[in-house]
């Protein structure tokens, strides 16, 4: 992991250098994360758990209106079950790389912006709470894979002063499941504001 995170490190140095047309942002916001496991011909979606995301980024201008934009983010994935009488939350924190292709559309005081592209991310906690109680520890406590791959889509407005208004969605690739034989992908709905200078 730390190698691959090194190598994309340098991809994004040298696409930096290569390309003058380079700003930065930041965004962060709300995040709505689901699990889905199948096995044995069922498949279960939990409930959405609320969360967070903190994403910074780099804008690498490829051509008029199409950018590259590299990041490294804090995602909030999990999900929620009903169990009984009680909620049972399974909060899981990873670190994320996105690698997103984007292209503006003039409207307005600003530009629409839509774009798509893989992610590779790493867990580094995973809390499990039931009712008054909860624990905290590794994926690998959790019998989970702290590896997670997918794909992402983004969209949403960016003013001419750079605050962006944003959505997006991840679809988990991997199956994080560890032990069980069962596959469980995580899913992820996301809104927030951003700042590109």
């Amino acid at each position: 992991m730390k190698r691959f995170l090194l190598a994309m490190a340098v991809v994004c140095g040298f696409a930096t250098v290569a390309n003058g047309q380079t700003s930065y942002g930041i965004k962060a916001g709300v995040t709505f994360p689901k699990v889905v496991t199948s096995g044995e011909g069922l498949t279960i979606t939990s409930d959405a758990n609320t969360g967070f995301y903190l994403t910074g980024y780099a804008d690498v201008g490829l051509s008029n209106g199409f950018t590259f934009q590299p990041g490294i983010s804090l995602q909030n994935k999990g999900g929620k079950y009903q169990i009984g009488s009680e909620n049972v939350k399974m909060n899981l924190m990873y670190i994320e790389v996105p690698l997103n292709f984007v292209y503006y559309i003039p409207a307005g005081m600003g530009n629409l912006f839509l774009g798509a592209g893989p992610y590779v991310a790493y867990g580094v906690s995973a809390k499990v709470s039931y009712g008054n109680l909860s624990e905290s520890g590794s994926f690998d406590e959790a019998d989970l894979k702290a590896f997670d791959a997918g794909v992402n889509i983004l969209g949403g407005y960016r003013l001419g002063n750079g605050l962006s208004l944003n959505a997006g969605y991840g679809w988990g690739l991997t199956n994080i499941d560890k032990d069980s034989g069962a596959t469980t992908k995580n899913k992820l709905f996301s809104v927030g504001i951003g700042f590109q200078f």
